[in-house]
């Protein structure tokens, strides 16, 4: 893309020390074993050019949501090993992020050599865009660069603060910033038609202005997930106690009245996979929206609504799918989201996921492969899908673009 300072625009010199913003934030079990390592892979790309043109490499990343600072189960530690395995080279663990063990090692670092800092966000000024934190950062390396797509959507310290330490000649984004960008911005200005946008999660505010900003954009809309329910409240029908937004009923009746307007085919559930709660003791009933008992609740999409849902996509030339079909954590919820994979992974359209839950489901059913891109992001993608510019790309675009 044009407009975004790219890696190969930047004049490296040999020995250069270069700090790069990834996103190794993976799924990891109990044990602290990786689960999906798509991000960490993801980054190679981007390090293998950078040790191509001779520089050292600091990688820095966060991984969850540590509470106060330090927490042996939010380490960097199985990351950088992971990141050795698959670059076949050593990866230096700093015991700190901006603390003397990370300086003194940084400092000695030699061309070609890599380190990983630890946990970013066991520091409280990186969620707070803390400008010291971003100059300590920055005071490590000659250059900067950000191939962290999953963090673009936040003004954090080591993705927005940091780029003012930076000349434009020394601050760039990777090739896997670079490649998610291009691709929301050409699904949502060229995309090949029919177009069809495939949203589910739990809740609808999430979503509420992605579905307004798609509207006229797509052909066909598809809604399943926890979120179906507040547009099924929204036509009258008795959900029992399914998950409900109350107050976004309106809005979700304005949606789909809005769709009728455009000419967009909205299509909702017909029947659920319903429990009394949400547990693998749980008796469970195929029923129609309809007919979903009082005090019981809808975990997934039904046998119907899956059929449904693949008619609705079978001439799709473009397909977005954001969202799963219901709690697919619990494999006794998890059939309709399994199935609408192979299905979307099946089809000759053009197929985009959008991260996080998303892609879960389709490394789960095993279709990673048949789709066509896997994004890295789940929030940053969503807010591409809504027009918004992203902080941590504004920041790389070249003068002229802001």
């Amino acid at each position: 893309m044009s407009e975004i300072v790219s890696i190969k625009e930047l004049d490296f010199k040999a020995g250069s020390r270069v700090l790069m913003r990834c996103d190794f934030n993976t799924p990891m079990d109990e044990f602290c074993n990786i689960t999906d390592d798509r991000r960490i892979s993801s980054a190679i790309p981007t390090i293998r050019y950078l040790l191509d043109q001779n520089c050292s490499i600091i990688l820095a990343s966060h991984l969850g949501r540590p509470k106060n600072g330090w927490d042996d189960k939010l380490s960097l530690l199985p990351i950088a090993k992971r990141m050795s395995r698959l670059l076949n080279r050593e990866v230096i663990l700093a015991e700190d992020v901006v603390g003397k063990d990370a300086k003194e090692k940084a400092a000695n670092l030699k061309a070609g050599d890599i380190m990983m800092l630890e946990n970013l966000r066991f520091e409280k000024g990186e969620t707070k865009d803390d400008e010291k934190l971003a100059n300590e950062l920055a005071s490590m390396a000659e250059y900067y660069i950000n191939d962290a797509f999953g963090v673009c959507h936040r003004e954090h310290a080591s993705v927005h603060a940091i780029t003012k330490c930076f000349d434009d000649e020394h601050k760039a984004a990777g090739f896997l910033l670079i490649k998610e960008v291009e691709f929301g911005q050409n699904l949502i200005r060229h995309p090949s038609r029919p177009f069809v946008a495939v949203t589910g999660g739990s809740k609808v505010s999430g979503k509420l202005q992605a579905l307004t900003n798609l509207l006229p954009r797509v052909d066909k809309l598809i809604i399943g997930g926890g979120m179906a329910f507040t547009f099924l409240k929204a036509l009258g029908i008795d959900i029992g106690n399914s998950l409900l937004e109350e107050d976004l009923v309106e809005e979700a009746a304005n949606i789909l009245l809005r769709g009728k307007e455009l000419g967009v085919k909205i299509y909702l559930p017909v029947d659920v996979v319903a429990a009394q709660s949400f547990s693998n003791d749980s008796a469970i009933k195929y029923v129609p929206v309809q007919e979903i008992p009082a005090g019981w609740m809808g975990l997934d999409i039904g046998p119907a609504s899956v059929r449904l849902f693949k008619e609705a996509i079978a001439d799709a030339h473009t397909i977005w799918w954001n969202g799963p079909m219901g709690v697919f954590e619990m494999d006794k919820f998890n059939k309709g989201s399994i199935k609408m994979s192979h299905a979307i992974a099946e089809s000759y359209a053009t197929t985009v996921v959008g991260g996080g839950d998303t892609a879960d489901v389709v490394e789960r059913a095993g279709d990673t492969d048949e789709i066509t891109f896997i994004s890295t992001g789940g929030g940053a993608s969503l807010e591409l899908i809504e027009g918004k510019e992203l902080p941590g790309v504004r920041v790389l675009l070249k003068k002229g673009f802001e």
